[in-house]
């Protein structure tokens, strides 16, 4: 049993290490050793849009232009004739946003948080969607043929912006911009956004007008595209998911890898009258909705012209339009941060976009626990410590069985090492000395994992609300803790992280098998390297863990009458095998 227990404990300690050299490999910017992504560098960062490729029957004659798109400034005739438009920026300004929107299919292509700081940049704030040198996130729609084909205004169309305010004034709640496409197969395109005070999502109107001598069938589409990276400074030790994402009434919620896509094993569920597509990453997202039963064909495909480019987005079938008249398809888009609160009222659903993993189910409840203690205490980092101090509570019988296993355990180890000396070259009299020992004094070995166990998934869940939750982000705690999301600045937090570890390592019994006693003191340590780049939020919860796990260790062995002599760790490295 030792030996099995020896191996199992190697090979976890050599994937550790492995899994540790990886991340630190492109913590440092270089490329991993044993697990490289596929993930390729945008060829063409300034491109302004991604194929819609045809989507089977429903999608008839019509499809999206390519990738490549006019260049900024060059002017596009309308079908109908008339005065060219030209290309343009239109900047809008409320409260929140900072949003830009291009001519070319009046697409949002950047929108700035202005209430959400960037970390990595002092002075500036968090850019979600972008078409920068470095990256490509846009918001895009457009009309494409349905089986009665035709012509119709796409996003690579140049549309010419309307006249009107461009800032949120002191006491107006709403802005609208506003696009109209030429004619093209007689038919316009007006295109309005509707932005609102303190609101990260916007109505957008599609108003689809038939000026031509027959009637049209066209069908909608409204896309997000992105390049494959992870968002700038985005630590590998998170483990956090970026990338599309979709949710049906009937799947739920749907997350699709950038690497299943580009190997076309994407798998979600393509029919749906409900839900949203979006685009996640650590702490924001962004998303489109169409009115709930409104049929539509989901989509997520990458872009055959550009390497490392993604559509995520839902093509929605319109009715005959008649000559002379017009029809309006109502959709919404967010871009924004992922506080839970605010996406749950917008949507059923879009608060899953928050990615907790399978453990949502525990994960749920913890935030909406640590967000009611947040209320009374208005500090982000003491509702931490409070909540984990709620669970220790809750725990505490749990706990108390398991110390007390080990205390017991510790009360027999010089009598199970003493055996161990003097039967070392009779292994199988050992193990049923041993065996023997446990009856007599009975001690169940495995009798302090068991009520662990039950617990480390809550602990896992609570891990997961402390990583996924925007609020952290610049969040103060006391003195050098300005931003509970980023790494302690002096990494205080995580030596100290590292003590209480080595301290529960001193409290619990020492194995008989030195080997196993060794690695007992060499893992803690080794862990501890990943805390000094974890948010100071998740360290400030192991701590507190730690130390009320010490106290109550502590208080049990005293209790039971287990006098703990103090050992000096180092004599286990100094003695012989």
């Amino acid at each position: 049993m030792n030996d099995i227990r020896r191996t199992i404990l190697w090979v976890i300690f050599g994937f550790s290490m492995v899994l540790l050299w990886d991340q630190w490999q492109v913590h440092n910017g270089k490329k991993a050793t044993f697990f490289p992504s596929s993930t390729k560098q945008l060829s063409s960062p300034a491109a302004t849009g991604a194929a819609l490729p045809a989507s089977g029957a429903a999608s008839g004659n019509g499809s999206v232009p390519t990738a490549a798109g006019a260049v900024a400034g060059v002017a596009a005739v309308p079908a109908s004739g008339g005065a060219p438009a030209v290309r343009e920026r239109v900047v809008v300004t409320t409260d929140v946003l900072r949003l830009t929107f291009d001519s070319e299919g009046g697409s949002l292509v950047k929108s700035e948080l202005l209430k959400h700081a960037d970390t990595l940049n002092p002075g500036q704030n968090v850019v979600l969607l972008d078409d920068s040198k470095d990256r490509l996130y846009q918001a895009q729609t457009g009309l494409i043929a349905g089986p009665a084909g035709g012509a119709f205004p796409t996003h690579k169309t140049v549309m010419t912006a309307v006249p009107g305010e461009r800032t949120l004034k002191d006491g107006v709640d709403t802005l609208v911009v506003k696009f109209e496409s030429p004619e093209i197969g007689g038919v316009k395109l007006v295109k309005t956004y509707t932005v609102k005070r303190g609101l990260y999502d916007m109505a957008v109107s599609h108003a689809v007008v038939n000026n031509g001598a027959a009637a049209v069938a066209p069908q909608l589409y409204l896309q997000l595209i992105r390049d494959g990276n992870k968002p700038p400074g985005e630590s590998s030790f998170y483990f956090t998911f970026t990338g599309p994402a979709i949710y049906t009434d009937a799947k739920k919620f749907q997350k699709i890898e950038f690497s299943d896509i580009e190997k076309g094993k994407a798998e979600f569920e393509k029919q749906s009258t409900g839900g949203y597509v979006a685009m996640v990453q650590h702490y924001f997202a962004s998303a489109w909705l169409l009115p709930s039963g409104q049929a539509h064909e989901n989509f997520a495909r990458k872009d055959p012209q550009q390497a490392n480019l993604y559509a995520v987005g839902m093509l929605t079938p319109l009715e005959s339009i008649a000559p002379g008249s017009t029809r309006t398809v109502e959709s919404t888009l967010f871009a924004g941060p992922q506080e839970e609160k605010l996406l749950e009222a917008l949507a059923p659903g879009l608060e899953l976009v928050k990615d907790y993993g399978w453990l949502t189910i525990l994960a749920k409840p913890l935030y909406w626990l640590l967000y009611a203690l947040h209320s009374f205490i208005n500090n982000w980092g003491w509702s931490i410590v409070a909540l984990v101090v709620l669970l220790k509570a809750a725990f505490y019988w749990l706990n108390a069985k398991a110390y007390a296993s080990m205390a017991k355990m510790k009360a027999v180890t010089p009598r199970i090492t003493a055996m161990r000396e003097r039967l070392k070259d009779k292994p199988q009299e050992m193990q049923q000395e041993m065996m023997r020992i446990y009856k007599e004094e009975k001690v169940n070995p495995m009798g302090g994992c068991f009520p662990i166990l039950i617990q480390i998934p809550v602990f896992i869940a609570l891990y997961w609300v402390l990583l996924s939750s925007v609020e952290m982000r610049n969040a103060p705690w006391v003195l050098w803790i300005h931003d509970l999301a980023a790494p302690d600045p002096f990494f205080i937090l995580p030596v100290v992280m590292t003590l209480t570890t080595l301290l529960q390592t001193w409290l619990n019994p020492t194995p008989p098998d030195p080997l196993q006693a060794k690695m007992m003191w060499i893992m803690p340590l080794a862990f501890s390297v990943m805390f000094f780049f974890f948010p100071a939020g998740l360290v400030l919860y192991w701590i507190t863990n730690n130390v009320l796990s010490i106290a109550q260790q502590w208080f049990i062995n005293k209790k039971l009458g287990v006098l703990h002599k103090p050992t000096n760790p180092l004599d286990l490295f100094r003695k012989k095998a």
